[in-house]
């Protein structure tokens, strides 16, 4: 069986969501976090999570995109007994039973979404229409031959460091070092 695992290609997650996910996270689409809220007056950070984030199980933290990896019975026991603990201890579930019902339900919903090669990559895109809540997703694959790239490159900066500019213009007007 294929179960899902939070990956970052990039620091952009750290960035956007008001918790990250560990990389290696067992994770589910999460999108019962927001059962009870008013997601249409969602802001920032929270809102990116609804809209594009997957749900780690250790962090409760999101993730923009999972991982299909090959799992054993005894990966998706654990993953549900995780989400169940933290069903009853954040979530208000009257029970670890009920909690591990409810867990059981939202594994297997992730582990169908994993019914692809392992290595292939899920994004998930949530919006409100009509009143109801939408989850899309969609699928990444690597081409053959290649490694999973980095999506992005971000560069983290120090507030109290004087911003860098380059002109590029200038750049490529002027000649080259070394050359004559």
């Amino acid at each position: 069986m294929n179960l899902l695992r939070t990956i970052r290609l990039d620091p952009s997650d750290t960035f956007v969501f008001p918790v990250a996910a560990e990389p290696g996270e067992w994770a589910v689409p999460g999108g019962f976090v927001f059962w009870r809220r008013n997601v249409e007056q969602l802001e920032g950070k929270e809102r990116t999570s609804f809209r594009a984030g997957f749900l780690g199980l250790a962090s409760l933290g999101r993730s923009t995109l999972v991982q299909v990896v090959s799992a054993t019975d005894a990966d998706r026991a654990a993953a549900v007994e995780q989400l169940a603990r933290q069903l009853c201890e954040r979530f208000g579930a009257p029970d670890i039973e009920t909690a591990r019902r409810a867990a059981g339900e939202e594994v297997a919903f992730a582990s169908s979404l994993a019914n692809h090669p392992t290595d292939t990559l899920i994004a998930v895109r949530r919006s409100v229409e009509d009143g109801e809540v939408r989850e899309q997703f969609r699928t990444l694959r690597r081409r053959e031959g290649m490694s999973i790239p980095r999506v992005f490159d971000f560069a983290e900066v120090d507030d109290d460091e004087p911003e860098e500019r380059v002109d590029l213009a200038a750049l490529a007007n002027s000649p080259a070092k070394g050359s004559a």
